[in-house]
């Protein structure tokens, strides 16, 4: 039996990696200015060629806390953010945390319902936004508790020849906003100038005090703010940099990943602050771009999506770009096919292993190791400071190992808690152990390997079939692109799968021949009796497949 009070232990627990950390008690504006005087000529961040040192981001934040406290931001007050990945984005997030302010990210493809939501349920009164997205903001901000907007165009911090040319093409294709002239809507750009009272120096308790509210579908499909403590994200990031270590100044992050996804917050956006490492920031994930900028910049570490490294495997070209100068990726939000890894690596001639979390821990808490036995298919092991348990559902009584259960975990980058919902924190926090809702199963070198969510389960009469197999099946097909599966209602069986599938560009292939490939990798039980060809699938902002859209379509 594993000991779980000793992880180190573990035969193949990572020899450079400590398990035991130190957590500076500081908050996280104040580990950017530290970075910021240790590396103060240091590119912070790159955006199509434009670059802000260290300690130019450091002015720029401190210049936006103390104007947002002089517009009325007290200590706890939320602060929403409704940015794509910009300097803005990097430079709200950290001026708004020092000013005390408590940060509400939001997907800027979000409808104005969404935004309503999460807006008036986390009571943000000032909002920092896109041109792009005011009109959708002004609509509902009679019905929200906003106070303020403030508006920045994406051009802003681009290089002079791009910041001219920006808005010329936004108005070619019909897209430029007028912004009005109210009392209530203000500049970005006149929150960065020197404010007329300095920076009110405001005390943060780091283990207590919350630094975002990062919103979740959780447990009941209700979208709930995940409190995260500037303890939770600072842990986290240090857990992250502990299993191979960033080196500082000659590292570059690439920056495909959402901000206002935790998984790109930590492991890139804040990943970077902790270090010193420069940030390489992309506003959208699109192929061809990325490929360039790589090409371009050399980043050395990419934090993505099994999706991305999917697009840049199959892209058409991808022998015309030299992408060797990544060493490192660690693929998280969904579920890394084996034949992804193998292909990726063999491109970069770099290291992709894939990690597992979740929004309510920070979100990382297992990753496989970079440098000693990684076991493909697994999420790897438990970072710095971090138990696992896999225990019978919606309890704390461990499975044997080996054996399917729901996984819990417990750490310091663990959430305090959902959001005004003490109900629903307490059916996923027990004793210290957040209950993820994943199933997963533990081996006996205590690597863990998720199953698929419960509500991902598939029972057919009266079997339990885990998409994630199926789907590693059907990616070994050389024709298949991308796959998932769902199960679908059956008279007879209750339900069966249903496969997804798109292919490679100018690949054909029929259903019988997908099927004939499962029924020599799988039990006749677990293979798919639909597939269904797509050009793509719904997919969240950073390339989740959205299994729930498919299963409604599957309904009607």
């Amino acid at each position: 039996m594993i000991d779980l009070n000793n992880p180190p232990s573990w035969p193949y627990y990572p020899k450079n990696v400590k398990y035991h950390l130190d957590y500076p008690p500081i908050s996280l504006g104040e580990k950017l200015d530290k970075t910021a005087n240790e590396f103060p000529d240091t590119d912070a961040t790159i955006f199509f060629g434009a670059r802000i040192k260290y300690q130019k981001l450091k002015e720029l934040t401190d210049n936006l806390a103390a104007n947002l406290q002089n517009l009325g931001i007290k200590k706890g007050d939320r602060v929403a953010l409704i940015l794509p990945n910009s300097p803005q984005a990097v430079i709200a997030f950290y001026g708004a945390l020092k000013a005390g302010a408590v940060v509400v990210w939001n997907n800027p493809m979000y409808t104005e319902r969404e935004l309503h939501h999460q807006l008036t349920d986390s009571g943000s009164k000032i909002v920092i936004t896109l041109d792009l997205i005011l009109p959708r903001v002004l609509n509902i901000k009679a019905k929200t508790s906003l106070e303020k907007i403030v508006v920045t165009r994406l051009s802003e911090f681009m290089p002079p020849l791009l910041k001219l040319l920006y808005p010329v093409k936004v108005k070619k294709e019909k897209r430029w906003i007028e912004i009005p002239k109210e009392s209530f809507i203000l500049g970005f750009q006149e929150l960065l100038k020197s404010p007329p009272q300095p920076l009110a120096k405001i005390t943060i308790n780091p283990e207590e005090d919350l630094a975002v509210l990062q919103y979740t579908g959780g447990t009941t499909g209700i979208s709930k703010g995940v409190m995260l403590t500037h303890r939770n994200l600072i842990a986290n990031a240090m857990q992250v940099n502990a299993w191979d270590p960033v080196r500082s100044s000659q590292d570059i992050i690439l920056a495909v990943m959402p901000f206002f996804h935790v998984y790109g917050l930590s492991v890139a956006l804040n990943l970077a602050v902790l270090t010193g490492a420069t940030l390489l920031i992309m506003p959208r994930f699109n192929v061809d771009e990325m490929l360039k900028t790589i090409v371009k910049y050399r980043p050395t570490l990419f934090p993505g999506a099994p999706t991305i490294y999917v697009a840049i495997i199959n892209h058409p070209r991808i022998k015309d770009y030299d992408i060797t100068s990544i060493r490192l990726c660690i693929s998280g939000s969904a579920p890394l096919p084996v034949e992804v890894k193998k292909k990726f690596e063999e491109i970069t001639g770099g290291r992709i292993v894939e990690g597992y979390g979740l929004t309510e821990s920070s979100p990382v808490t297992h990753c496989n190791p970079v440098h000693s036995l990684e076991k493909p298919g697994s999420v790897g092991l438990p970072l710095s400071d971090t138990l696992c348990m896999v225990v019978e559902p919606d309890t704390l009584n461990p499975v044997a190992i080996g054996e399917v259960g729901e996984v819990a975990v417990k750490g310091p980058q663990v959430m305090k808690g959902y959001w005004n919902r003490p109900e629903e924190t307490a059916l996923v926090l027990k004793e210290g152990w957040l209950l993820t809702g994943d199933l997963g199963r533990m081996d006996e070198d205590g690597y863990l390997y998720i199953v698929d969510r419960k509500k991902d389960l598939i029972i057919s009469g009266g079997y339990n079939i885990y998409p994630r197999e199926v789907e590693e099946v059907l990616y070994e097909h050389p024709k298949v692109k991308e796959a998932v599966v769902i199960g679908v209602p059956d008279e007879y069986r209750g339900e069966v799968v249903k496969a997804f599938i798109v292919l490679k560009e100018n690949e054909t292939a029929t259903s019988e021949e997908i099927i004939k490939h499962c029924q020599e990798k799988l039990a006749k039980y677990k293979v798919p009796k639909y597939v269904e060809f797509r050009t793509e699938l719904p997919k969240t902002t950073v390339g989740k497949v959205l299994r729930r859209a498919l299963r409604e379509e599957a309904k009607k």
